[in-house]
């Protein structure tokens, strides 16, 4: 009976002692879940950028093909950017910007246009579907989010594919581009020259 009963208290104080180990493990385990928290995945730092230049644009419609230019000065910092439009793309004199939320137009010919991308706002102004929020990685050289069939020389970013997209790069003395060639599958095509005024650009290739 004895050798019975030490048996069993042995057994009960392990059981008591699995208990709380048990118990003390799960405490730390889940306080280790509420304080470790996953790091942000940073996909490109600051970029912002000051330019001028002339955009020329040639679109593919049922009559042929129809060609309109600007000369334009471009502000960008981040995702949200400034841009005035002179001799505009047939919509006379404007003014682009986005403010990370909301695009917006102003021109004499369409009035006040408001949308809720960059990309909208260009294909309702002008009727161009093009990836202007590409355009900011593009024009100091960068690939954009996505972009594939990159292609480089000499360590710069020579031609890059987006979708049915894609740059072409030129340079001419110049860390930055100074001319971009953008062109559709389907035909659409536009042509940037830029003069470069301001950097202060941190994204990564």
């Amino acid at each position: 009976m004895t050798i019975i009963t030490q048996f069993f208290s042995s057994f009960i104080k392990s059981i008591k002692l699995f208990t709380k180990v048990f118990l003390l493990t799960w405490m730390v385990f889940l306080t280790a879940c509420q304080t470790i928290k996953p790091k942000p995945v940073v996909t490109d730092e600051h970029l912002a950028f000051s330019i001028t230049g002339k955009i020329g644009i040639t679109t593919q419609t049922q009559h042929g093909k129809e060609a309109s230019s600007a000369f334009y000065t471009w502000s960008q910092e981040d995702d949200r950017f400034g841009i005035n439009l002179t001799g505009a793309l047939g919509i006379g004199a404007a003014d682009l910007s986005f403010n990370g939320k909301t695009a917006k137009l102003i021109s004499e010919r369409t009035g006040e246009i408001l949308t809720t991308s960059p990309e909208e706002l260009l294909q309702k102004a002008t009727g161009l579907n093009a990836p202007i929020s590409y355009f900011r990685f593009w024009i100091i050289g960068k690939p954009a989010p996505n972009d594939t069939n990159k292609q480089m020389e000499n360590g710069r970013l020579i031609s890059s594919e987006n979708g049915d997209w894609t740059a072409k790069f030129y340079y001419q003395n110049s860390v930055y581009p100074n001319r971009l060639i953008i062109t559709h599958t389907d035909g659409h095509r536009l042509v940037m020259t830029i003069n470069h005024l301001n950097h202060n650009s941190n994204s990564q290739q």
